[in-house]
């Protein structure tokens, strides 16, 4: 992959000094563009510059992600529904809290994929030559090297401390595989949620709609499938299972070099590209049409046993266990309960049912102050 890029800048050179392809007496793709460097030191650099250029595009594309979450955030901020834990009924949340909190577990990759570009992706070895040393390039090479490459990109290219060292460790690779890895496993436990949340359209949870691309099934009419959810989940399986691949050849790396590098190039590579259309998608296709089963999620509210959480700090733990159990044994609501028990006065009831005290834990605080 080196020498073919030298190739390829040798005889462009050679263009442009009036002279045929070829014609390597005048300029060498090895005497003269690999003159003073090694493929041991173009070729991490060139991943490293590559990777920082790639990231900037996916955090682009997780931005326009996060954002989309955000809007269905303030979009869905009055609507009450119920928090599940474990798959049973939790206390009340709004819609809006939902996808505010989607948002901000994205956000918190972002930052961490913002934090190694600086940090590893834009440190490079270049000048290193074989093994660090620095053979063959004259002084002042390799720091002119990564001055220009921060020019002509824009990011804070820069040279290495230890130019042996990074020479043969990779683990710049694995911390930026990791980054990805972490941003899979949140962008799909995401997309189940989606799927969840939109599951039915009769019979599951249907709290939410996902806006339908295609028809779902070549056997049942009318049936559609959370497809864009589910492509996003499956490159966040392949993302994943890349990070294993770039693991394992970063620890097969032995002495002053590591000569697994072009997997780790593929692997990487692939991962960026994969991430950022796959953020891009889901937002476009997916989070920015969602609509809510306000409905739906109404009832939740007016039939759940969780909303009796709430009341704790006014009839006591004991009393809400009690009331918890008759709602759930003879069907009915856990407000008709309290009141007919007495344990609260109409009044201070519907004052703490209210949607805003419900999903405000530090108002209900106060009202029990």
């Amino acid at each position: 992959t080196n020498m073919n890029a030298n190739e390829v800048i040798a005889n462009r050179a050679l263009e442009l000094m009036g002279h045929q392809k070829g014609e390597y007496q005048y300029c060498s793709p090895h005497d003269h563009a690999n003159g003073s460097q090694s493929t041991n030191d173009a070729y991490p650099s060139s991943l490293h510059v590559g990777l920082a250029l790639g990231n900037v595009r996916l955090v682009a594309a997780m931005r326009e992600l996060v954002a989309a979450f955000r809007a269905k955030g303030k979009e869905f901020a009055p609507i009450v529904k119920m928090g599940r834990t474990q798959l049973q009924d939790a206390v009340p949340m709004t819609l809006g809290q939902e996808f505010e909190a989607f948002a901000a577990t994205l956000e918190g990759e972002l930052t961490a994929l913002e934090r190694v570009q600086q940090s590893v992706l834009c440190e490079v070895n270049m000048g290193a030559t074989a093994i660090g040393t620095g053979l063959n390039a004259p002084p002042g090479y390799a720091q002119k090297c990564a001055d220009h490459l921060a020019t002509i990109t824009g990011l804070p290219i820069h040279l290495a401390e230890n130019l042996i060292e990074a020479t043969q460790n990779t683990q710049a690779f694995v911390l930026y595989s990791g980054c990805m890895k972490s941003l899979a496993i949140k962008l799909s436990k995401i997309c189940n949620d989606l799927r969840l949340l939109s599951s039915g359209p009769r019979t599951g949870l249907r709290e939410i709609h996902l806006p339908a691309k295609q028809p779902g099934s070549s056997i049942m009419p009318g049936k559609v499938n959370p497809v864009i959810p589910e492509v996003v989940s499956m490159v966040c399986c392949r993302v994943i299972g890349s990070d294993i691949t770039v693991t394992m050849a970063a620890e097969a790396g032995q002495l002053q070099l590591n000569a697994f590098e072009p997997i780790i190039a593929h692997s990487l590579f692939k991962s960026v590209l994969h991430l950022s259309k796959g953020c891009k998608t889901l937002a476009d296709y997916c989070v920015n049409d969602i609509t809510a089963n306000r409905d739906t999620l109404r009832a939740s509210i007016e039939r759940s046993i969780g909303i009796v959480t709430a009341l704790n700090p006014y009839i006591g733990y004991a009393n809400a266990t009690e009331v918890a159990a008759e709602a759930h044994r003879s069907n009915r609501g856990v407000a008709e309960i309290v009141l007919e028990r007495k344990l609260m006065s109409p009044e201070q009831l519907a004052d703490v049912l209210r949607a805003e005290v419900l999903t405000k834990p530090q108002m209900i605080a106060l009202l029990a102050a």
